[in-house]
């Protein structure tokens, strides 16, 4: 990945983010979350509250391979020394195949048409900027509110396309109190650590479609974790109101995990907490086992919500999660595009004449190289005609010497 500038008008310039730009950024995501209500908007903000204390480090991480190189990837739109709109995004597997598009933020001074609609519009100019400049990415995918009609529109018409349809529900901390009375039946309930990559994988490939599988382009290394990255997120936990706990379902007969949850916890209740759940689709009866687990670890915290995703797909989840009473927050659709990038030419096309693509498909002239045959056939020849001149001399020289040469060249 290289970091240029790409002026896609005389007026525009788009650019990787630097330090002096994170005022404005504030100021412009401030203003965007409180027009259209986006929530990752919101999370941007508390994000760029970090880089600024640790901006210098991170600029550190990106000089070499580590799991920290795309922590902070933003690109800006500058228009007359002002910042006119932002992208940022990310790789979501080890191998860098496919990105995310976490967010696009733009001014709201300026009106939609001139910021989404059309090939000129900064929001198309952001996203074509990655496209062309990230060349590790063969996919792209992003999540976008059903209700931001405008951002809808920008994605589709830059080739994105509809993977799966997410809600996010939130469960209240009376019905986590609830939840947590049964003790669930679990005893094969167990820690996660790297050994368990290779099943971990298996429960990720079954419980998703082909399509959404080819698309995340997960491999078993995605679910180990680095000692520079655990060392971190320990840091983390012990520093910040944070704390992750993991668990896996373990099915001995099959030597399969059928299920997994990840607990994001608020240690201080000013937060939601946030969950993820996978769960084989042979086995559906463990989400109110699961549920059950994380309400007991969750209650023991500050009264919180618990949040919550689950996919069109996934007809179970939402349903138990209905039964339960849990509320729907949030509709997103989940999208994705290809790109394929253009080898760039030696020469140039226009210049390359109709004869030097002939003279390339010309073959060099080659002298046949003779063979086991032909060398038996001249010996043969040759030997037949001494013969004669030992019993004869009646034989014709020119014979003999014509034989003698055909002889010399096959060898």
């Amino acid at each position: 990945m290289t970091a240029k500038v790409i002026t896609q008008n005389p007026k525009v310039v788009i650019r990787p983010v630097q330090y002096r730009d994170l005022e404005a950024m504030e100021n412009l995501t401030a203003s965007f979350s409180e027009l259209e209500g986006d929530l990752t908007s919101v999370s941007l903000e508390r994000q760029l509250k970090q880089v600024r204390r640790w901006y210098g480090l991170l600029r550190v991480l990106k000089l070499f391979p580590n799991p920290f190189e795309h922590y902070f990837c933003v690109y800006v739109a500058e228009q007359f020394q002002r910042l006119r709109g932002l992208i940022q995004v990310s790789p979501i597997n080890s191998s860098r195949s496919t990105w995310r598009i976490d967010r696009v933020v733009m001014d709201t001074h300026s009106s939609a048409s001139e910021l989404l609609i059309g090939r000129a519009g900064i929001g198309s100019q952001l996203l074509r900027y990655c496209f062309e400049t990230i060349w590790e990415a063969r996919t792209w995918i992003l999540e976008v509110n059903i209700n931001q009609k405008s951002n809808l529109g920008l994605y589709r018409q830059n080739g994105f396309q509809p993977l799966a349809q997410m809600t996010y529900w939130s469960v209240e901390p009376e019905i986590i109190q609830q939840l947590a009375v049964h003790d669930p039946d679990l005893p094969n309930l167990l820690p996660i650590s790297n050994a368990d990559a290779q099943l971990l994988y298996q429960l990720d490939t079954v419980s998703m479609p082909p399509l959404l599988r080819q698309v995340f382009d997960r491999h078993i290394q995605d679910f180990k974790t680095n000692i520079l990255s655990s060392l971190l997120t320990h840091i983390g936990q012990l520093m910040g109101n944070k704390e992750v706990v993991s668990g896996y379902v373990f099915e001995p007969q099959r030597k399969a995990a059928i299920g997994y949850f990840r607990l994001e916890l608020c240690k201080d209740g000013s937060e939601s907490h946030q969950a993820t759940l996978t769960v084989h689709p042979a086995y559906t009866w463990l989400y109110p086992r699961l549920l059950g687990k994380m309400a007991q670890i969750v209650e023991v915290l500050p009264p919180q919500c618990l949040e919550l995703a689950s996919a069109d797909y996934q007809p179970e989840r939402e349903e138990y999660l209905e039964k339960i009473g849990a509320a729907r927050i949030e509709h997103t659709l989940l999208m994705s595009r290809s790109v394929w990038h253009k080898l760039k030419e030696s020469r140039a096309l226009e210049g390359l004449q109709l004869s030097d693509v002939l003279q390339g498909l010309q073959t060099a002239p080659r002298t046949p190289i003779p063979n086991s045959w032909m060398k038996e056939k001249n010996y043969t020849l040759y030997n037949k005609i001494t013969k004669q001149n030992d019993d004869s001399n009646s034989v014709d020289e020119k014979i003999i010497r014509e034989a003698a040469e055909n002889l010399d060249n096959s060898n």
